[in-house]
């Protein structure tokens, strides 16, 4: 029964990271018929993520009360209904209102399956439910691809992807049995205790600090995920099509290194494995930033990436450690919550940076690269 409570764990987050890529696979098809600018997008992803940090820091609460199966259940089927409502969306403001309920479902998966694999499952189940997540991510663009090749609109990709999350979030309702009670005889659900506030939160010591990190690394990832080819094509000299290309590699670092850091965590402990991908960004930062050739400035964006891939889920997995298995839901939901915070604020401040720095937007520094969250010190 624990493998296959385990095996629809895994599936509820290759489902989770199939729709984060899709609105930038679609957009270039959608923003003209919608008549807005192609800058619209950043709309729906910051009501997207607001919905996400509400829902995480809600995360707590909500898991006393209903449980993680039931959380994780309600916030795919949220998920599948907010995507079958982008499917249907005849007008920009139609799409802005389906972002809020998604974000909400998102995040209640995100929080509330992050904490329960780290209070049940080793260290390495962490780190291969974060590589499911690529899985999805991948997925995603490709489903979309297709349906764009095929001749078909983009509100048919949507709608292929909110039925995959109309099945899983059956599967997880059938699955309720298995969240209840499993075979180590850990309940699902909390009920001693209530809820922590936000204030009591970041009085417990060392969560201020973990927090301020979390920022720091998603900041890390969006900013070099975001900005990493605009660096290299006007700061080194690629062309735009390799550039894209190139950029993928940090993603395929990010999913190649969390899948091998499966396999390390059984030799290393969660500090270990977070103190080497610091090393190994490091490492990627100096390959990026260094005039040394097109060949190590690539090898730069996969360092980064392995670097990345072991960080957010073995901080996570060391959660329930550091303070406590009765506080580790509210303290990943924060977690969570900072996150998105991150993501949201940093690559907009590095537009703006360079707006402010470069009237002519033609050229992007080393410096404003490590700036803008490259290498958050």
């Amino acid at each position: 029964m624990t493998h296959l409570l385990l095996f629809v764990i895994y599936l509820s987050f290759i489902s989770l990271g199939l729709p984060d890529p899709m609105l930038g696979a679609a957009w270039p098809s959608m923003y003209e018929g919608f008549g807005v600018p192609v800058s619209y997008a950043g709309i729906i992803s910051m009501l997207i993520a607001g919905g996400t940090i509400v829902s995480s820091l809600q995360s707590d609460r909500m898991t006393r009360a209903l449980g993680t199966g039931k959380v994780t259940a309600l916030s795919v089927a949220l998920t599948a209904v907010s995507l079958f409502g982008f499917s249907i969306s005849s007008s920009f403001w139609m799409l802005c209102l389906w972002a809020i309920p998604y974000g909400l479902g998102a995040g209640g998966v995100d929080a509330s399956l992050n904490n329960y694999v780290a209070l049940h499952y080793a260290s390495r189940h962490m780190s291969w439910l974060h590589c499911m997540w690529g899985v999805g991510a991948t997925l995603g663009p490709y489903i979309m691809g297709y349906t764009l090749t095929a001749g078909m609109s983009w509100n048919t990709g949507y709608r292929s992807v909110s039925i995959m999350q109309i099945v899983l979030a059956a599967v997880l309702f059938f699955s309720l049995p298995l969240w209840k009670k499993r075979s180590d005889g850990i309940s699902d659900q909390d009920n001693g205790g209530r809820p922590l506030t936000l204030r009591q939160i970041i009085a417990i010591p060392g969560a201020r600090e973990v927090l301020i990190m979390f920022f720091c690394y998603c900041a890390l990832e969006q900013t070099a995920g975001l900005w990493a080819s605009s660096y290299l094509v006007l700061n080194r000299g690629f062309s735009s099509e390799a550039a894209a290309t190139l950029a993928a590699l940090f993603y395929i670092g990010i999913t190649a290194g969390r899948a091998v850091s499966g396999f390390l965590t059984i030799k290393l402990n969660d500090t270990q494995m977070i103190r080497l991908g610091e090393i190994i960004i490091a490492i990627g930062i100096l390959c990026i930033i260094l005039p040394l050739g097109s060949a190590l400035c690539s090898a730069g964006l996969i360092l980064v990436g392995l670097g990345c891939a072991p960080i957010y889920p073995c901080v996570i997995h060391s959660t329930p450690v550091h303070f406590g298995a009765d506080k580790s839901q509210a303290i990943i939901g924060v977690q969570m919550a900072f996150a998105y915070i991150g993501i949201l604020a940093m690559p907009p401040l590095g537009k703006y940076s360079q707006s402010a720095s470069s009237p002519v937007h033609s050229r992007i520094t080393a410096s404003q690269f490590i700036r803008w969250g490259a290498f958050p010190i």
